[in-house]
């Protein structure tokens, strides 16, 4: 039987560094899309098949998923490089909004151009609108929000709406909570809201692959902020999931 084709899209990531390995030890066949040319040594090196791609570019990725004709294409890509400097925070947050939009759209008109069947995206889980905590999936975003909150929570809200809404796809959107682990500048969950290892967010993705109804999962460690019960329910998900190495 032919090992089903992954399209990691993120895969040099904080998450996609670390969901390679599963994928790869799980028996797909890996296909990993990274912006830089430098950052593709590390892909192969994981086992997977670089592939160096720029998101915005629509024709390039319609034109490479065309080509490998993924059955599964999951979403991590991220721009947050500039967010940790007050001066460029805005910055970060716009070009993560445009990722998420712009970015989106073309993998998801890729995907269904392709035939692929099922793709899985990372979204937050710190966008709810106020109201009753734990939040579920089913609680409202918080789309009235103003400055910087609102520029993400429309951009989160385009993603998840092209990622579940277009007809022909099998849409998964987990909505991660704050990272902590190997990557993330932090490395205890102590003090962070709605937390969540790196390690358990890439096994949430593992295991959305092929398994789960289409639709939206939080993935975070058990708070009063959110609710982890579908994914732990549906998807057999543990939140004390690591790596080895």
């Amino acid at each position: 039987m032919t090992a089903q084709k992954i399209l990691l899209a993120g895969a040099t990531g904080v998450v996609g560094r670390r969901l390679v390995p599963l994928l790869v030890g799980g028996g797909y066949n890996v296909f990993g899309m990274t912006r830089s040319q430098a950052k593709a040594a590390s892909i192969m090196a994981a086992g997977a098949e670089p592939i160096v791609l720029d998101v915005f570019d629509a024709a390039a990725v319609r034109a490479t998923v065309l080509r490998l004709k993924p059955d599964v294409i999951v979403h991590q890509l991220t721009d947050l490089a500039l967010l940790n400097d007050a001066a460029t925070r805005d910055e970060a947050l716009v070009r993560n909004a445009r990722l998420r939009t712009e970015g989106t759209q073309n993998l998801v008109d890729a995907a269904l151009a392709s035939g692929a069947k099922r793709m899985v995206a990372q979204s937050i889980a710190w966008i709810y609108a106020a109201g009753r905590e734990p939040h579920a999936e089913s609680d409202p975003l918080d789309l009235k929000a103003e400055g910087a909150r609102a520029t993400t929570v429309e951009a989160v809200a385009t993603l998840e709406r092209l990622v579940t809404q277009s007809p022909g796809l099998e849409g998964v959107v987990l909505r991660y909570g704050h990272f902590y682990g190997p990557g993330t500048g932090v490395e205890t969950a102590a003090g962070k809201p709605s937390a969540l290892h790196v390690d358990a967010a890439a096994y949430a993705a593992l295991l959305a692959v092929d398994r789960g109804a289409p639709g939206i999962y939080n993935v975070a460690e058990p708070s009063w902020q959110i609710t982890g019960d579908k994914v732990r329910r549906e998807l057999g998900w543990d939140a004390a999931f690591r790596l080895r190495s």
